[in-house]
């Protein structure tokens, strides 16, 4: 083989290790932000993707040469379900793992258990409700903040039995976080895992495998070695993303002829969020109040025009 001439950067990145299925279409959310609310609230809301969109707005952002100009958005529709809030849990943490020390499934009288630090709803989600067809309800934890611990658990025990909208939430033009499993690509070589480069013509009997898998010594295949596997159906979390419009069908219908291609036609709420969204058209999503806070002003978006002729 001989020696290399020149020395070149590695080819791709080491980060999301491992590059495995999710384990679960549900995502796993490991983190609530703390926000600045004299009420409690819920931190996040499950959402189901419908399809893409573009709308048209007014540029609203004062330092920019296009302020006050029509902006072209390219958007995500998600379809609302109203969840019901089925318990509340209170979690303690101790010697760096956490533990639910208090669940409730009823109303009763509110008491701060001991060593409270953490208050969650389990939300149960009915597909159904959106026109899809499982039957199966899928069952989430989301995390209620603000105000004090007391009056989080105060207020999950009267949510217990209730159903819960997306306008109580949030609110048009705040920024969110969007979570959600990827698109599977199924199982793929290190040229498109990694964006390795193809060797040369003739050089090798390979064209699109990694000219070698690592020294003589240590006499092992080190990890961060590009190597085929899955691509895809990961879990990701996608930030800064703009809600532009939350609305009812009967209030402002938004289904493109025919329905959203692989969903259908949209029923009950939606809400349309600025940029992309992760997975296919049906994938569940959890949109969340920003770990990363924007100290930007809530202002409603001027909408010119929403396209519903390219659906996707």
């Amino acid at each position: 083989m001989g020696h290399r001439k020149h020395s070149a950067p590695r080819r791709g990145s080491l980060a999301f290790r491992p590059r495995a299925r999710a384990s679960s279409i549900v995502p796993r959310i490991r983190s609530w932000p703390e926000i600045e609310s004299e009420k409690p609230l819920l931190l996040g809301f499950p959402c189901f993707k419908a399809g893409t969109i573009h709308v048209i707005t007014v540029d609203d952002r004062e330092r920019t040469p296009n302020y006050g100009k029509p902006l072209f958005n390219p958007a995500t529709v998600v379809a609302l379900p109203k969840p019901k809030v089925k318990a509340v849990r209170v979690y303690c943490k101790k010697d760096g793992y956490e533990y639910v020390i208090a669940e409730y499934k009823e109303k009763k009288e509110d008491s701060i258990p001991r060593g409270a630090q953490r208050v969650v709803a389990v939300l149960e989600v009915v597909p159904r409700e959106v026109g899809l067809s499982q039957k199966k309800p899928i069952l989430l934890e989301v995390g209620i903040g603000g105000a004090d611990i007391g009056s989080r658990i105060k207020y999950g025990l009267e949510m217990i039995g209730k159903k819960v909208s997306f306008s109580e939430i949030f609110k048009a033009g705040m920024y969110v976080d969007v979570i959600g499993v990827t698109k599977g690509k199924g199982f793929e070589g290190p040229v498109t895992r990694f964006g390795v480069k193809r060797k040369q013509h003739k050089s090798r009997k390979s064209v699109r495998a990694i000219g070698v898998l690592g020294p003589w010594h240590p006499a092992a295949v080190m990890y961060t070695a590009p190597r085929a596997g899955q691509r895809g159906f990961h879990q990701r979390t996608e930030t800064g993303k703009r809600i532009i419009l939350i609305s009812n069908t009967k209030e402002r219908d938004i289904t493109p002829p025919g329905g959203f291609m692989h969903f259908g036609v949209l029923k009950g709420d939606y809400a349309v969020l600025r940029g992309s969204c992760p997975g296919p058209a049906k994938r569940f999503l959890v949109v969340r109040f920003p770990v990363r806070t924007k100290h930007v002003k809530v202002v409603q978006p001027q909408i010119i025009e929403v396209s519903t002729r390219i659906g996707s």
